[in-house]
């Protein structure tokens, strides 16, 4: 690797943010090869070392390693997923095998597991802080459960076994990343788009225009459900909308198909070689959940009140439909819905989009909640370049100046970005290190026609909340060891502090601050809020039931067997479905299997349980910070005791630290109307 490559040294920025102007699509692969070199060296001079193992000449040290391969692989993989083009997918594609096999020399080394258990097995003696005692747990369950501990034979077949995973989930991704831009529903005629608002069509047009296309271009937002469903007049398009949404990555060179369960077999072999029954069970074996037991006890009590929902929904929208001389089907569901919230609670939630411009919800909402709950500022850099034109870089501080880190904003949908929403880091925070943290949200909003304001729906909003709220997380991590940094904590409960995010959303004295008219800067009436807090939990039935279906399906791919002969993908689907007592022709899962990034691309896999898992410990926060005015004290402490210590101390007793007590599920049943409130 020449000495001007842009990875070849920390990055002088502030921050250390990556130099993005200065790096080009040929400096990957050097970097990574120079990376894995620097860091084997690293590796095999720790071993090299004559004295016994001890915490600061192997796990300190291994904590000092493989900063090179670091810096190029945390620039790579967000790119890669938000600015994606042919030349980066194909060094994907060379890349993350060899970069498994890395890992796995690493990691399955007998000598390195031989280090760290001894240094393990010495820790209560050895006069270490509780934050040192947690790094040598972390580190000696990740060898044990990559597979440290087996033979010279079985460590081969793993090895190998984990670079054909991570070509599979590299193709799955790719395969998607096509099938999503080709699924796009091209519309001639705007008559066609009768019912969505002026500027969904414009943002419809430039699309199309855009991608070289003449008439309307809807574009797909991961999820089954498309937003244009609820307001779409024309049923025809509504269907051939929602059919093109669950027919993604199902034909031809992009059908994800044979990707998937390959997947799912492979996983399945790996986690028996690692002496687990199932994919399910090793990957519980290391989150708070530890066994499917528990997931099924919670899941199994969450099933049957929120089908009984679903099903009273549908026979209202049933009548609505029958007034239209139709038969209710899933195309509908949406647009019907959005009727009865109209005519129930007068609620037009196309109209409230003109309260919530991305701008104001952004600065004067989420920036704002943060402000006065954890006492931060955010100042725009726009001295600070992007990977892209369209992101944005802020720089957070304390109330008295310190600097906290970077926030960077990527909010636009385009082509090369992977659907949905997420948050990642450039740079950890590491007292060991000298760093701040450096973190980004990516969302996929529409881009409007030059000019036009970015309008926001609800769910769009709640999606900025939430995001945020990972950052945050990632932000005030104030720990001394990078592998315990920031969102460095179990799967399962990664996204608790991002839901409690969203309380703010309608908290009055935010609320009032963010929600105006894009035009007349009015603030939204309250008798709107009442009707949006009156109709919360219309609709309830349906979104808890399309995301326990998708939970459910993930866990049926991760509970198979590697002798399971699954040759079709759809009637595997709709027998797990059944089978949980949740297969539902008008509500289909929120992911159907070929585009279910999340757990076969997306390192949720037999996790994505973790949401209703977290929104246990969510809606029991929401409780205890209370009613009235904004609770800048418990801000202060849920940052200090939870938020800041990443991975460094157990969720379950982070949260205790906080509330003074466990988590009760009541909060959550009520919260979903999923129990009887008298």
């Amino acid at each position: 690797m020449s000495d001007t490559n842009p990875f070849a040294a920390p990055s002088t920025l502030p921050f250390a943010l990556p130099p993005f102007a200065g790096i080009g699509e040929d400096d990957y692969a050097p970097a990574f090869d120079a990376g894995m070199a620097a860091h084997r060296a690293e590796v095999d001079a720790i071993l090299a070392d004559p004295e016994p193992a001890s915490f600061e000449n192997t796990v300190v040290a291994l904590e000092r390693a493989g900063q090179l391969l670091g810096r190029v692989s945390a620039v790579f993989f967000n790119l890669v997923s938000s600015t994606s083009t042919p030349g980066l997918q194909r060094i994907e594609a060379e890349y993350s095998p060899k970069l498994s096999a890395h890992s796995d020399a690493i990691r399955l080394d007998p000598a390195l597991f031989a280090r760290i258990d001894a240094v393990h097995a010495g820790r209560h003696d050895a006069g270490l802080d509780t934050e040192a005692l947690a790094l040598i747990e972390r580190y000696h369950t990740d060898l044990v459960l990559a597979g440290a501990q087996l033979g010279e034979s079985d460590r081969a077949t793993l090895t190998d076994l984990n670079q054909r995973l991570s070509v599979l989930s590299t193709t799955f991704r790719q395969n998607l990343l096509r099938a999503m831009e080709n699924a796009a529903v091209l519309v001639d005629d705007a008559v066609e788009l009768d019912g969505a608002s002026p500027a969904a069509v414009a943002t419809a047009a430039a699309a199309a225009a855009e991608r070289g296309d003449d008439g309307y271009l809807i574009p797909l937002i991961l999820p089954t459900s498309q937003p244009l469903l609820a307001v779409l007049r024309n049923r025809d398009l509504r269907r051939r909308l929602f059919t093109a949404s669950v027919g993604r990555a199902s034909a031809g060179d992009e059908d994800n198909g044979p990707v998937l369960v390959e997947i799912a077999r492979l996983r399945a072999v790996r986690a028996q070689l690692l002496g687990f029954p199932t994919h399910a069970e090793a990957t519980l074996a290391d989150q708070v959940a530890k066994t499917s037991a528990a997931v099924d006890d919670l899941l199994g009590r969450l099933v049957a009140p929120a089908v009984a929902n679903a099903n009273a929904e549908a026979a209202v929208l049933a009548e609505y439909a029958a007034q239209d001389g139709v038969e209710l089907a899933p195309w509908d569901w949406a647009y019907y819905a959005e009727r009865v919230r109209a005519d129930r609670y007068q609620v037009d939630t196309a109209a409230l989009r003109s309260y919530f411009e991305l701008d104001r919800v952004l600065v004067d909402g989420v920036f704002h909640a943060a402000e006065q709950v954890y006492g931060i500022t955010m100042t725009a850099r726009p001295d600070l370049t992007g990977y892209h034109p369209d992101v944005r870089v802020w720089e957070a501080r304390n109330a008295d100046g310190s600097p906290i880190g970077l926030y960077l904003g990527d909010y636009y949908a385009r082509t090369g970005k992977r659907g949905g929403a997420w948050m990642n880091s450039f740079v950890d925070q590491s007292d060991l290190m000298g760093t701040l943290p450096v973190v980004v949200n990516v969302l996929n909003i529409n881009k409007p026609p030059a000019g036009d304001p970015t309008l926001l729906s609800l769910d769009e909003v709640r999606t900025l909340f939430h995001e945020f709220g990972h950052a945050l997380h990632g932000l005030f991590s104030r720990v001394r060891y990078p592998r315990l940094s920031g969102t460095s904590v179990p799967r399962d409960v990664v996204e608790f502090p991002s839901q409690v995010n969203e309380m703010w959303i309608s908290r009055p004295e935010i609320l009032a601050h963010y929600a105006r008219h894009v035009d007349t800067g009015e603030a939204l009436p309250q008798e709107q809020v009442d009707k949006l807090e009156a109709a919360e939990r219309w609709g309830q039935g349906f979104g808890t039931s399309e995301y326990l279906a998708a939970t459910l399906l993930d866990q049926a791919w991760h509970r198979i067997s590697p002798t399971d002969e699954i040759t079709d993908v759809d009637a595997f689907e709709q027998q797990a479905l059944e089978r949980a007592g949740i297969a539902l022709e008008l509500v289909p899962p929120r992911y159907r299997s070929r585009y279910f990034q999340h757990v076969f691309s997306g390192g949720y896999s037999a996790g994505y349980y973790s949401y209703i898992w977290a929104e246990v410990l969510d809606a029991d926060t929401v409780e205890w910070f209370g009613e009235g005015g904004l609770p800048r004290e418990n801000g202060q402490r849920f940052r200090d005791r939870l938020l800041s210590v990443g991975g460094s101390v157990e969720m379950g007793a982070a949260f205790r630290a906080v509330t003074g007590r466990d988590p009760r599920i009541e909060p959550l049943l009520e919260r979903r109307g999923l129990v009887a409130t008298g």
